[in-house]
């Protein structure tokens, strides 16, 4: 019988998603081809952390677990999109199914901007962007588009709800970006994993664990791109399992 939904454990998910080790390693490593990019996104994040004057709604990295339904059911919505637009039903988007796509959420790219982003975002190199990979895509999108100079500003990408998640999510690399670098490190992670009550603290394996997943091709530095293929791995979006809850 499924558990009626009570309570969500913070330690319980950290338990639960630590199995998932391996999943990300080696799978969305940077390489020097993309340098260019990481580096522009990382002076955006710099940006938006400035632009925060340090105000987060992130106390501890439980409280970032605390979100993973939210962040889950915002991202499966991005879905019904990514079915429009393969229009083959491969299950992958190629990259002229991308750029029809970009057309039609209006966002306005170069050649050159559209294929670092479609060979950055496609870990496995298969040539084609899978719904996960889609994710990350259109988030590293949303970031770099500049705000509209028009009188009457719209949703950058015509989606109020997903700018929301979008956010968020954004939100909580922030918390644990602390020197505001635009990328994490082990020390980050280790300060934001045991910002919680001394009881609540994550132990060395798992701070491990969590910075490993993240940080696919051991260069000690994580940034966003890399952050959202991890995140969109612990929230389960590849697969029908439930996120562990407690209750009876």
């Amino acid at each position: 019988m499924k558990q009626s939904v009570g309570i969500f454990h913070p330690r319980m998910v950290l338990k639960f998603f630590s199995g998932r080790v391996g999943v990300m390693l080696f799978r969305c490593g940077s390489s020097k081809k993309y340098n260019k990019l990481d580096a522009k996104l990382e002076r955006k994040m710099m940006e938006v952390k400035r632009n925060t004057s340090g105000r987060n709604n992130f106390r501890s990295f439980d409280s970032i677990i605390m979100r993973f339904p939210q962040f889950r059911e915002g991202l499966k919505n991005i879905r019904g999109v990514f079915a429009q637009y393969d229009e083959d039903s491969n299950g992958t988007i190629d990259h002229e199914e991308l750029k029809k796509c970009l057309q039609k959420l209006q966002l306005h790219l170069s050649e050159e901007e559209v294929e670092d982003l479609f060979c950055s975002c496609d870990a496995d190199g298969s040539q084609g962007i899978q719904f996960n990979e889609f994710i990350v895509l259109l988030c590293l999108i949303y970031l770099l588009m500049e705000p509209s100079t028009s009188p009457h500003p719209t949703s950058k990408m015509a989606s109020p709800q997903l700018e929301a998640t979008f956010d968020t999510i954004v939100e909580a690399f922030l918390f644990l970006d602390n020197n505001g670098d635009g990328k994490l490190n082990k020390n980050d992670m280790v300060k934001a994993l045991n910002a919680a009550s001394p009881c609540e603290r994550s132990s060395a394996h798992i701070t491990r664990t969590r910075f490993e997943e993240m940080d696919g091709n051991r260069s000690g530095k994580v940034g966003i791109r890399d952050f959202l293929f991890a995140l969109t791995d612990w929230v389960g979006l590849d697969s029908d399992e439930d996120i562990p809850i407690s209750g009876s």
